[in-house]
């Protein structure tokens, strides 16, 4: 036989049956399953289901039944060889090239169901001697940490004796061989080694399973407080592979499908108190960092696991180590969250003390992934110089780059520039403080708009340093004001009034009104554009928050965006300063190469006047500290100059232009 058991066992662990049979069924979950028109006979009403914990779906219209490898051989016609092939591919398994087994791989097969029988026959050893006087002290251990009996039994666990041939002598009493022994992990040998004794030693001890729930490995945890290791795991063995495999993986299984929720924690105690306590969602890597495998595991069950970590920095840094294990692999609606604990307390003393409601709370207060990443980078260092955040923009793009799933990327994108944009623009909208920027949402009340308030659990968004909470929408004008001063903030620009902007930067905004697919393709050069007028900078911040709620970006939604962020008036006066017939491009109705063509000159024209001005007041200051004639020539020459910008650009001798 050319594909072993254990092969086929591999492919089925990680494709689950809804991800192969949704290329041909449009599934919905329906509490443990997913159901969807049969795929073999014409209905209306759906019949087929899918079971992702039992590995099978079945059609109740015609009675087909089956696995991934049978919905492949039957839906596009391949035999059961090929079948294999594709689906091996695609889980990235490697297949023997042989027709048919060699010796070896014969061989490899015969031990690995010898390991397997070795490792059920040590867990049975282990939890009979937990019963026996000999287990008391790992008993007296297992209640200080409140564990009822069934959870003790429920998880297999067990007691090794204080012994170093104890196990050894039962296991050949039960015909294993001390190399089969040695090679499950069981023994500890070599050839230094004269007498191979038992690894496991006054230990209290937990089973490690598949995700068929075959024990393939044990966790023991010393009883001993003298103990080298306070944990020790099994070696890597044919059977154990501690980066492929998750503690309680396969009993968790069915609660993760009830409460489409995982919770990854730290050991195997902590998930033992979280099961104890009704969370029995649970699952822990092995000693390890999670791994790429792990969290690949957990997303067979639930899109978003939930990684729960310690609120201390060493629990931060071990959150902040899985941002780059999970980025290269989001894709749309699968990420991870991270729920922090209190400081101090991990989750059995977090239960012990505070009780179980405590640790939902923590649970529903999980931050997303794009929360912590940039609590990282921004925590990281001091970005008071541009030199300083042109490099953290830096670090953020190539960690962005990382991400391969084009879309989500690209979201991404838009999300890091908007927190960038809020944490150093000086913006008090806790909208861009905290993340929220979905806050603000349409919804439908007699086709209007309506703004969502914002709290504490629906934004659970990092605050960068700096930027100050201010609530919801509610106080749209003065969220979107920059500081200012006093006589500035009295004034009637920044009241809103009708004073007239300059030209071209109500020109510049008003092609990004009239075209908001320019709008998401510049936002980087909007948001460094300088803007001499206090309504047209609050116009540009309104601008770029728009590009952070999930509406379509055309004009008439855009405006009505603007209209909740309390700009709308900005927005009329900037489409009455727009008078030149020259500036076509800007109109709604005007070609992308004309818009395109017109916004890049209109945009060289802005930046030379920009640098111009600033030229002809460092001239002046000049002219007024020391009277000299070079300093009158260059401000007689810098004028010229204006004036010509300003012809190109179609403005009037400069006049709108401070």
């Amino acid at each position: 036989m050319r594909f072993q058991p254990h092969l086929l066992d591999e492919i089925r662990a990680r494709l689950p049956v809804s991800a192969v049979v949704s290329r041909k069924v449009a599934l919905k979950k329906k509490g443990r399953e997913f159901v969807g028109l049969s795929p073999f006979k014409a209905e209306k009403t759906p019949s087929f289901t899918v079971n992702d914990q039992k590995g099978f779906y079945h059609c109740f219209a015609t009675g087909e039944h089956g696995d991934i490898f049978k919905f492949v051989m039957v839906t596009e016609g391949l035999t059961f060889p090929e079948a294999v092939e594709r689906l091996a591919e695609e889980a990235g398994v490697t297949l023997p090239k042989r027709a048919e087994p060699s010796e070896v791989e014969i061989e490899r097969e015969d031990e690995r169901q010898r390991l397997y029988r070795l490792l059920r026959t040590s867990a049975e050893f282990f939890q009979t001697a937990l019963k026996r006087p000999e287990g008391e002290a790992a008993r007296a251990y297992l209640a200080k940490r409140g564990l009822a009996a069934d959870t003790i039994e429920g998880f297999g666990l067990g007691f090794a004796p204080n012994s170093r041939n104890a196990l050894k002598e039962h296991l050949a009493r039960a015909g294993f061989s001390i190399a089969d022994m040695a090679r499950s992990g069981m023994l500890i040998a070599g050839n230094d080694i004269a007498v191979p004794y038992d690894r496991f030693r006054n230990r209290v001890m937990f089973p490690i399973t598949d995700i068929k729930d075959r024990v393939i490995a044990f966790g023991g945890r010393a009883l001993d407080p003298d103990a080298p290791a306070k944990y020790l795991n099994s070696p890597e063995t044919p059977l154990f592979h501690k980066g492929h495999v998750l503690f309680n993986a396969a009993r968790a299984r069915p609660f993760t499908y009830d409460k489409d929720r995982v919770i990854a924690v730290e050991g195997y105690m902590d998930v033992v108190a979280l099961a104890e306590a009704g969370f029995g969602e649970a699952v822990a890597p092995l000693g390890t960092a999670l791994t790429e495998d792990q969290i690949k595991l957990m997303w067979r069950f639930v899109p978003e696991p939930t990684l729960c970590f310690d609120g201390d920095s060493a629990g931060r840094k071990a959150a902040f180590r899985a941002i780059d294990t999970v980025l290269p692999h989001l894709k749309p609606g699968q990420s991870v969250a991270f729920a922090f604990l209190p400081d101090g307390l991990d989750p059995d003393d977090l239960i012990r003390q505070q009780g179980a409601a405590a640790m939902e709370g923590v649970l529903k207060r999980a931050r997303p992934l794009a929360d912590v990443l940039f609590e990282r980078e921004w925590s990281a260092g001091d970005w008071t110089t541009p030199e300083r955040r042109a490099r953290l923009e830096q670090q953020i793009r190539n960690l962005i780059g990382q991400i391969s799933d084009q879309g989500v990327r690209a979201h991404y994108e838009r999300d890091m520039r908007q927190r960038l944009f809020a944490a150093w623009g000086g913006r008090r909208s806790s909208e861009f403080a905290n993340g929220a920027y979905g806050a603000t949402r349409r919804m439908q009340a007699g086709g209007g708009y309506r703004t969502a308030a914002i709290t504490t659990d629906s934004a659970r968004r990092f605050s960068p340093a700096g930027v100050t909470r201010t609530g919801s929408f509610a106080s749209q004008n003065n969220a979107l004001h920059m500081s200012a001063s006093a006589s500035l903030k009295a004034s009637a620009m920044v009241a809103g009034e009708a004073a007239a902007p300059p030209y071209r930067e109500a020109l510049l905004l008003a092609t990004l009104l009239h075209h908001p697919w320019l709008l998401e393709q510049e936002a980087e050069i909007l948001d460094r554009l300088t803007l001499t007028s206090e309504p047209m900078q609050r116009l540009r911040q309104a601008l770029l928050a728009t590009l952070a709620v999930d509406i379509p970006l055309d004009m008439s939604e855009v405006r009505s965006q603007l209209d909740l962020l309390g700009v709308g008036r900005i927005v009329d006066l900037v489409e009455r300063t727009i008078t030149h017939r020259s500036d076509k491009f800007a109109d709604p109705d005007a070609d992308r190469a004309e818009v395109e063509a017109g916004w890049r000159h209109t945009l060289a024209m802005h930046e030379r006047h920009v640098d111009l001005r600033q030229s002809l007041e460092a001239a002046e200051r000049e002219w007024q500290q020391d009277g000299n004639e070079a300093a009158l020539a260059r401000i007689c020459e810098i004028q010229r100059q204006i004036a010509r910008v300003n012809s190109l650009g179609g403005l009037d001798g400069g006049s709108d232009e401070h």
